[in-house]
């Protein structure tokens, strides 16, 4: 088989793992709905904390304004992509490791790449979407504003930053593949990248030496340059110098949690130790 009939043989498996996520995720109907719900529920408390913080306290974008609302749902819409990004493929192993899968999942002839992105095919579908949802809602019944030129150049900074998240999102997996259980590092991971991020505060409250090491945190650059777009217009070419700044971080961490991974799977192979949990 050529190269280019291999990867479309790859990329046909991506619609199995699509499928049996939807139908698990829809086999469980309350967590589906309630997760529906939720982000109405969230987009309501948001509102009403809006009303208590006056725009004179938040930066400006583009020169223009913002309401706390405007603020925090360009941060909430990173922050739940990152919890996602670092979460779902350490989930999908752990999963697999508790059924006793995973050694027959190894065995097909798939690749590891295809597994990987597989294991999140749902979710990357799922998130940008349900992301839409919730800046519409704000926009409809919170008076939201957000610049519809700037979701070109928002996209990039997220493509962007796609990397990064998934980077230590494969790296999260070969830690559950070597310790079993990783939880609570990933949340601990998400709780200070997302505080050291401004994604629901502005970094100006933050000690100064925190507002420094902001300048090289991925989120907050991906936080500031999406808010850029959306909430001041930004352009391609405003937005570009921060896109620059990620492209070499996402490289960094997707060449570690390649490694990380291989690592790992070689490790309990050897152990004899790969469908332990």
């Amino acid at each position: 088989m050529t190269r280019a009939g291999a990867l479309r043989e790859e990329a046909r498996k991506l619609s199995a793992f699509l499928r049996r996520d939807v139908l698990v995720a829809w086999s469980y109907r309350l967590p589906f709905v309630t997760d529906w719900v939720a982000m109405v529920l969230q987009a309501v408390v948001f509102g009403l904390v809006g009303k208590l913080i006056p725009p004179s306290s938040l930066p400006t974008y583009g020169g223009e304004p913002v309401n706390y609302l405007e603020f925090v749902a360009v941060g909430i819409a990173i922050s739940s992509f990152l919890a996602v990004g670092l979460s779902r493929l350490m989930t999908v192993i752990r999963q697999e490791q508790v059924q006793g899968t995973l050694e027959a999942l190894l065995l097909t002839p798939t690749a590891w790449s295809t597994i990987e992105i597989g294991s999140a095919f749902y979710d990357i579908l799922y998130v940008p979407l349900r992301t839409a949802v919730f800046l519409g809602l704000t926009a409809l019944f919170f008076d939201a504003s957000y610049h519809l030129s700037g979701v070109l150049p928002a996209s990039v900074v997220l493509l962007a930053f796609i990397p990064f998240v998934w980077g230590l999102g494969v790296i999260s997996a070969a830690a559950t593949l070597t310790f079993r259980r990783g939880a609570g590092g990933v949340g601990f991971i998400v709780s200070i990248a997302t505080i050291g991020s401004g994604a629901y505060f502005p970094l100006t409250v933050l000690p100064v030496w925190l507002q420094e090491l902001a300048a090289y945190n991925p989120v907050a650059i991906a936080v500031t340059a999406m808010r850029d777009a959306l909430l001041g217009g930004a352009t391609l070419v405003d937005v570009w110098p921060s896109v620059v700044r990620l492209i070499p971080m996402s490289i960094l961490t997707m060449i570690l949690g390649a490694v990380a991974f291989r690592a790992a799977i070689a490790r309990e192979r050897r152990r004899g130790t790969l469908g332990l949990y």
